[in-house]
């Protein structure tokens, strides 16, 4: 039996030195080709990435293009048509990246993605012109969530702005005695009001008075409209609306917004109307876009306000997506803004309208 001075360990702890370095040259060695060969494996991946993510942000933008023109009710299709143009700035980043690595092809395909998400948005920025000398109303639309926002930093807002209209979502009965006893009422004394306990309620305060009040059934929140009798244009039809947001249903979602357009369609043809209301909906869903092939616009498209984002403001990242619109046939939005409201979980929307006069077209 051979003792433990014979074992290997041994043997090369005996070894002379030149054995011995030799022994530490061939790990070294091998340590070197493990980290050349790690550092061909990593560059690969590398190269890999550099040719890919290109493509990836592209084709990105390509999706953002296809929600803005999806008709689809299924759920993931509608919610990621809502953030469509952050998806579309993706082809930017890809026509960067192209250029930077100089392929020419893969730029071409990148400028056709950018050309159609700019063509996309570009409504938005462009505006039209309208009756230069119409008179005007100021309006604005707020999301009150329930009875949480504060009512004397609306009213001051309403005050300071001269909002001549007001149109409101998600009204409680508190948030009624709330916004009387902080001066709403005396700045607006006419109002057609359909409160409810939570989102449901929505409401209609103006300056100027009102008739012909219409509460419309059938829909899981309130649905409103009236006609104000404004000076220097007459009667013009004020709509309210709040669809039920597309996480409720999306079905559900896409079937109130047809009949709210139906109901849009439906009014006078002879008079001015104005929509405000929390859609629901941004600018990129076909579903709320149709609402604007007919007599209506978007006030935002209408004075070229670009993107106005307005929920959500109570969480700790920034607003992301404009669902609050204010829709408009026989006039002109001159000049569309967001404004914040402390407790509430949107931004307000104002606008300034320049209604056509008796005998234009109302469109």
């Amino acid at each position: 039996m051979p003792s433990r001075h014979d074992r290997p360990e041994f043997r090369i702890r005996r070894a002379g030195a030149p054995e011995t370095a030799a022994i530490h040259r061939i790990v070294r060695r091998r340590r070197i080709d493990r980290l050349w060969l790690a550092a061909r494996v990593i560059s690969k991946f590398v190269r890999i990435g550099v040719d890919l993510l290109p493509w990836i942000a592209t084709l990105t933008g390509v999706a953002g293009v296809a929600l803005h023109f999806s008709w689809s009710g299924s759920r993931i299709p509608v919610l990621a048509a809502s953030v469509a143009p952050y998806l579309m700035s993706g082809a930017l980043v890809g026509l960067a990246a192209f250029l930077a690595l100089q392929r020419w092809s893969s730029v071409g395909v990148a400028v056709i993605v950018t050309a159609a998400a700019v063509w996309t948005q570009a409504p938005l920025y462009i505006g039209h012109s309208g009756d230069e000398n119409g008179p005007t109303i100021r309006v604005m639309q707020a999301n009150l969530l329930f009875d949480g926002v504060d009512p004397r930093a609306l009213v001051d807002q309403v005050r300071g702005r001269e909002i001549e209209v007001l149109t409101v979502n998600e009204l409680t009965r508190a948030a009624i005695g709330d916004l009387g006893r902080a001066g709403l009422d005396q700045l607006l004394p006419h109002r057609y009001l359909s409160p409810g306990r939570t989102a449901a309620g929505t409401g209609i305060w103006s300056r100027y008075p009102l008739s012909d009040t219409v509460e419309y059934d059938g829909y899981v929140l309130n649905q409103l409209s009236a006609t104000a009798t404004v000076p220097g244009a007459g009667p013009v039809t004020i709509f309210a609306f709040h669809p039920v947001p597309p996480v409720y249903g999306t079905h559900v979602w896409a079937d109130e917004l047809a009949r709210l357009r139906a109901i849009l369609e439906r009014s006078a043809a002879n008079r001015p109307a104005i929509a405000g209301g929390d859609f629901n909906a941004t600018y990129d869903h076909s579903q709320f876009r149709a609402m604007l092939s007919g007599r209506f616009d978007d006030a935002a498209v209408q004075a070229g306000a670009g993107h106005l984002v307005t929920y959500p403001t109570d969480k700790w990242w920034p607003a992301v997506v404009g669902i609050d619109h204010i829709l408009v046939a026989g006039g002109r939005a001159v000049a569309v803004e967001t404004v914040d409201l402390p407790g509430a979980d949107h931004r307000a929307l104002t606008a300034r309208i320049r209604l056509n006069h008796a005998g234009d077209e109302y469109r």
